[in-house]
């Protein structure tokens, strides 16, 4: 393989995955023009199309999919092989990106990065805050955060808190013009703040569970949300019941602006893992955050 191969083959991956000469050019520090150019210098050498250029868009054809099926992985490795290199330096160094909801990212990780990055400022660490699924392979993250029982079996999982648990909870005013519910079907008969899921964009179905039964429950009200804070404070106000994270209302549980209610019914579950890929060789830096957030137990 030639140096320019190396330049083009790049090239083309940044405008397969900023779907975009303009956006991808930005990231690169080149020019738009000498970015098309490079792209067409290499399909002319390969003799096939790998984008599809509209006035309005840029894709990968089939032959460009195929092409990136084998760069993403083969490049992470590299990428990899180049963080572990720090490992001879004086410190451990480099770069760690991570995908990580807003409840994990609050709660589990910025307490330990707090606490990790003074001492090791040679790291750096990157926060992508989503709470959609996110392929930390093709979207190239060294790693990603999810509840125990939503992980991929090819992945290596690592414990990083305790067991969670969802609550029913609303204001004791609107408890005291509805009674509280006593079965999971009673919720169709209560006003309820629903949960927008930015990943698929449909409205949360609340999880429920009790000795072993498993329900599902659509539920309907005047206000919808996609941010769990929101939620909490909306049943504080009265507005109906909500069903987020224990720990995200401990404070109001505590002081009673919230009741929970069908906690029969709210068993623990699985708490957050950091995952990543089986055959990432982690450098000094990832295995130093890695063994920081580990969770005892």
């Amino acid at each position: 393989m030639q140096r320019e191969d190396l330049v083009d083959l790049n090239a083309f991956m940044a405008v397969a995955e900023e779907r975009s000469f303009t956006r991808a050019a930005a990231k690169l520090g080149t020019s738009q023009s000498a970015l098309s150019h490079t792209v067409r210098r290499l399909e002319t050498r390969l003799g096939v199309r790998l984008l599809t250029r509209t006035t309005r868009s840029v894709a990968p054809t089939m032959a460009g999919d195929r092409l990136l099926a084998t760069l993403v992985p083969a490049l992470d490795d590299i990428g990899a092989e180049l963080a572990s290199l720090s490992d001879l330096r004086d410190r451990p160094a480099g770069t760690i990106r991570i995908t990580v909801s807003e409840h994990a990212a609050t709660t589990i990780l910025w307490p330990v990065l707090e606490r990790f990055l003074p001492e090791y400022p040679d790291v750096h660490v990157e926060l992508s805050v989503d709470s959609a699924f996110t392929d930390i392979v093709s979207d190239r993250f060294d790693a990603g955060v999810r509840l125990g029982e939503a992980l991929a079996k090819d992945m290596i999982a690592v414990r990083i808190g305790p067991e969670l648990r969802m609550v029913v909870v609303g204001s004791p005013d609107y408890l005291a013009r509805n009674p509280a519910p006593a079965t999971p079907q009673d919720l169709q008969r209560h006003k309820c703040i629903n949960l927008r899921m930015l990943s698929a964009g449909g409205l949360y179905a609340w999880e429920l569970e009790s000795d072993g039964r498993e329900v599902r429950v659509r539920v309907d009200g005047q206000f919808t949300c996609n941010n769990t804070r929101m939620i909490a404070q909306a049943a504080a106000a009265g507005l109906g019941l909500g069903f987020v994270m224990e720990d995200a209302v401990a404070a109001q549980l505590a002081d009673g602006r919230l009741v929970r209610v069908l906690e029969d019914w709210c068993p623990p579950f699985a708490g957050y893992h950091l995952y990543y890929p089986s055959r990432r060789q982690p450098s000094a830096a990832f295995a130093l955050l890695v063994e920081a957030l580990r969770y005892p137990g």
